[in-house]
């Protein structure tokens, strides 16, 4: 018998059709202007062979091979949920007493599922809060460095996470938008917390109409839709701050800089405008200085730099600019010249991060909060930035420095993730499988059988949002959508929320986690809050049975565009920055003042320490990317993942005169490698990636050749065996993935099957 239900996901609303207890289409929500194309995976993945069926534990674990057992190979032992519950309440109880609740890593950074209410990891934090606190995680993957700085020059992170200047701003005012990392499609795909309306593409559309001009600053052609006919401007990976530098020195030469907003709404201009004309370095930073370090023409940064000052302009950097070694330093410069240009807080000019990153960036949409699970205090106050968590497990003990703080770092003993995959996330896979050795025991709460839950001693199988009821909601879209139970739990799965309830139970504390609300009660707590607020923003949302019966609340689009920083603009006296001066901050005596030599007062052009302006002849400079065809390692095992794939490994795109040197050939599989891992790939060839970049995608899971051994080639082609595990600065500490060099050969020998996608042995 078929039944349809409204639902939602990170990638797109829709109606779940269900036949006979299986979902056998995920149809796109009816107000959806431009619904992707990943809800066809879903129910590949919903009943795919890796759920996790029921509890397992780890056959070494339960033998008492614990700290420094290396995980990933070992067999798995079943267990009846009242076992497993027994299991970890104990353990956790253990661990707390006998070396204290800093030594409990929880912060379980991870996507989780768009409903607000299972959020798996704000469901671990109120337990782990409550029961008596844990190791956290701060910033994240995303933008990690740029969060931490954009407090200090701008007073906000809203012009990473939004709101940001609308699109229809833009195209009325904008006749020239500068996108460093441009505006890649694909990114329009995903919202966090779940989207109603894919608005992206039909807005950059528009404002292509507009008459908009557009330039593509990246080493891929790609990063920018044919429909925008943008100028593409193949720059050097990791050059991009000495590209900026180099377009103001242009603008202060020809005396083109706004003088007067750079006296009244900024501090430090002296001091950049010093080391710009290499007054205080002996080395003016010109086109002709960076035209060898950016492989960008003197003339066409002399060009841009002119043009950007002659029009209004606005210039936007993605998310993936700043994850590379000095990655701070890109976006401040970015910020320094809108700054010159006098246009921040002006119509359709100024500078934004994230117009290409995220579907709902520049979307014009009414200001109202969005419907989350509160959060509950950690009593424990060490957190660490996300992407140190390999940092964090090795040097136990040690001070790591960040943001002019100094974190003592704990002996973490046992390790918790619910909602995430450190084994996507992360960077050097190898390193961070053997850090995760140093824990006694390692717990996941997870539907399928990832890398993370291969890792683990205790696996403890969760529900999928299409399993459970829930709400979601996002701030940066106009839909608030019912997620409505449309399967019965696979197998033994539960819920993350009934499985902490439980564990609380154990540990004496039930009834706070829970508040004595079932899934209906909370639901409509959660709703009438965020009702309330909304009504205090000036929106009357329907209560709340008529929003469940009906499947969602359109919110309306505001009547005039949000230009961000206007009142700032407008009046810098009355509505000073949230900075130490209240203004644009081009020189930073908070940041000068924690010492780092790789983070002086402003920004600055230094060299990463791969890049190829230091690579040796055979080598490549490798990026990796968001991919098209899933979100991060979700979706991964469904039908648009598996279609794009070479002979089922990810493809690594590489110039066609890159792939001659080597005697190589579109279709086959290669061996990408450099001295921390190698992962097999799919060679796929374009000339519309530069000479001497190969770009791959994340999110194959990883598949190490030899499970129990994890400096084993990955033969499914996970990027991040490659990429580097350090931080951007000790300002940011941020990841820096995009600082990676590669080498690329055939792959020699037998080619060994794809397993990952494959239940382990029990």
């Amino acid at each position: 018998m078929q039944h349809i239900t409204p639902s939602a996901s990170h990638w797109g609303a829709f109606d779940a059709v269900v036949d006979n207890g299986r979902l056998i289409e995920a149809r796109p929500f009816a107000r959806d202007p431009h619904p992707g194309h990943l809800l066809e995976s879903m129910p590949d993945v919903v009943h795919h062979k890796t759920r996790i069926d029921r509890p397992y534990a780890r056959a070494g674990w339960l033998r008492g091979e614990r700290r420094g057992a290396q995980r990933g190979g070992d067999t798995w032992v079943p267990l009846e949920w009242d076992h497993a519950i027994r299991l970890v309440a104990e353990d956790t109880a253990r661990v707390r007493a006998e070396f204290g609740d800093d030594t409990i890593l929880g912060g379980s950074y991870g996507w989780s599922s768009a409903g607000r209410f299972h959020h798996a990891r704000s469901q671990l934090h109120r337990y782990l809060g409550l029961g008596g606190g844990y190791t956290a995680q701060v910033t994240n993957y995303s933008y990690g460095a740029g969060m931490t700085l954009m407090p200090h020059i701008l007073g906000t992170n809203d012009v990473i996470q939004g709101p940001v200047t609308d699109w229809t701003s833009l195209i009325v005012h904008t006749r020239m938008m500068l996108c460093l990392g441009g505006l890649p499609l694909k990114n329009g795909l995903v919202t966090a917390g779940g989207a109603g309306a894919h608005e992206y593409v039909p807005l950059m559309q528009r404002a292509a109409a507009a008459g908009i001009r557009f330039v593509n600053v990246s080493p891929f052609r790609g990063d920018a839709p044919d429909f925008l006919q943008a100028e593409w401007v193949p720059i050097r990976p990791g050059s991009d701050a000495a590209f900026l530098l180099a377009m103001a020195q242009v603008i202060v030469a020809a005396g083109l800089e706004d003088r007067g907003f750079l006296v009244t709404h900024a501090i430090g201009w002296p001091q950049l405008r010093a080391y710009i004309l290499g007054e205080t370095d002996g080395t003016p930073k010109t086109p002709e200085w960076a035209a060898p370090l950016t492989d960008i023409p003197a003339a066409t940064i002399r060009r841009l730099a002119l043009e950007a000052a002659g029009a209004p302009t606005m210039l936007t950097a993605t998310w993936s600019i700043q994850r590379a070694e000095h990655g701070e330093q890109p976006w401040w410069m970015l910020v320094a010249l809108a700054a010159m240009l006098g246009g921040i807080g002006k119509p359709g000019q100024g500078v934004a991060f994230g117009y290409g990153s995220l579907n709902g960036m520049g979307t014009p949409r009414m200001e109202l909060p969005s419907v989350s699970l509160p959060a509950t205090r950690n009593p424990v106050a060490t957190a660490i930035p996300v992407s140190r968590v390999t940092d964090l497990l090795e040097r136990p003990g040690e001070i790591m420095q960040y943001n002019g703080r100094d974190i003592l770092l704990p002996d973490i003993r046992q390790i918790w993730w619910a909602g995430g995959n450190p084994f996507h996330h992360h960077q050097d896979l190898a390193r961070l499988s053997r850090a995760f050795s140093r824990a006694e025991t390692i717990i996941v709460q997870e539907p399928w059988w990832t890398a993370i839950a291969r890792q683990a001693d205790i696996v403890l199988p969760a529900t999928t949002t299409l399993e459970r009821r829930d709400i979601a909601s996002s701030s940066r879209d106009r839909f608030v959508r019912a997620m409505h139970k449309a399967l019965p739990a696979q197998g033994q799965a539960r819920d993350d929320h009934a499985i902490l309830a439980d564990l609380a139970d154990a540990g004496g504390f039930r009834d706070r986690f829970t508040e004595q609300r079932d899934e209906d009660a909370w639901l409509r707590h959660l709703y009438a809050r965020w009702a309330k607020g909304a009504r205090m923003a000036g929106f009357d949302a329907p209560d709340f049975d008529q929003f469940w019966a009906e499947g969602f609340i359109e919110i309306p689009s505001p009547d005039t565009p949000y230009v961000q920083f206007a009142d700032f603009a407008a009046d810098p006296v009355a509505h000073p920055l949230n900075t130490p001066s209240g203004k644009v901050e081009l020189f930073s005596a908070t940041i000068a003042g924690f010492g780092y030599d790789e983070v002086p007062g402003h920004p600055v052009w230094m060299e990463p320490g791969e890049w190829l302006g230091a690579a040796e002849a055979d080598e490549l400079h490798m990026l990796s990317y968001q991919p098209a065809t899933r979100l991060h390692g979700q979706l991964d095992p469904g039908r648009i993942a598996a279609a794009d794939k070479i002979l089922g490994r990810e493809p690594v795109l590489m110039h066609p005169d890159d792939a001659a040197a080597r005697g190589l050939m579109a279709g086959q599989v290669v061996r990408v490698f450099n001295a921390r891992g190698s992962t097999a790939a799919g060679l796929r060839l374009s000339d519309g990636i530069r000479r001497g970049v190969v770009a791959m995608a994340t999110g194959a899971w990883w598949d190490p050749m030899d499970p129990a051994d994890p400096a084993s080639p990955c033969v499914h082609g996970n990027a991040n065996v490659l990429t580097r595990d350090i931080g951007t600065s000790r300002l940011g500490q941020g990841c820096a993935a995009q600082s990676c060099l590669v080498r690329v050969a055939s792959w020699e020998g037998a080619l060994p099957p794809v397993a990952v996608h494959t239940p382990p042995v029990s």
